[in-house]
């Protein structure tokens, strides 16, 4: 290491070039890379649209309903004061409680169906872009 009393850093003479014309990177395909990920923000996009336009639309539906609903009270309302008797209040109290147990029943399966539609079609915009993928990698590998 001391030639002639001085200090020769031993990586001088060293040729790197040499090691690293020994390894064989990959090439990349810059433009597959761009393409791929331009299909992946779309299909996330089409994910994300289709689920906030669920949500739109469940909004919109839930707003309907509780309009509807206020509207039945309101009519009962007058129906229950118009009522002569105690029994034709009773009678009519008790089929407004029924019909607006059956309505809320109808209405949240309607509200949990339109959720289970718009997360379905969200996951399957993502699916099928998992799928091709897939499909592509597997393409990809074959090439090589």
């Amino acid at each position: 290491m001391y030639a002639n009393g001085a200090f020769k850093n031993p990586f001088t003479d060293f040729d790197f070039t040499k090691i690293a014309g020994e390894f064989k990177f990959p090439a990349f395909n810059v433009e597959s890379i761009v393409e791929a990920n331009r299909k992946n923000l779309a299909a996330v996009t089409t994910a994300s649209t289709s689920a906030v336009e669920s949500l739109k639309s469940i909004a919109q539906r839930q707003g309907d309903m509780i309009r509807a609903a206020m509207e039945d009270f309101s009519k009962h309302g007058s129906e229950v004061l118009a009522a002569a008797t105690f029994e034709e209040k009773a009678a009519k109290q008790i089929d407004f409680a029924k019909k607006s147990y059956d309505a809320a029943l109808a209405n949240a399966k309607e509200i949990g169906d339109l959720y289970t539609k718009g997360q379905t079609e969200a996951f399957n915009a993502l699916n099928e872009r998992i799928a091709q993928l897939t499909d592509e990698v597997k393409a990809a590998i074959a090439k090589k």
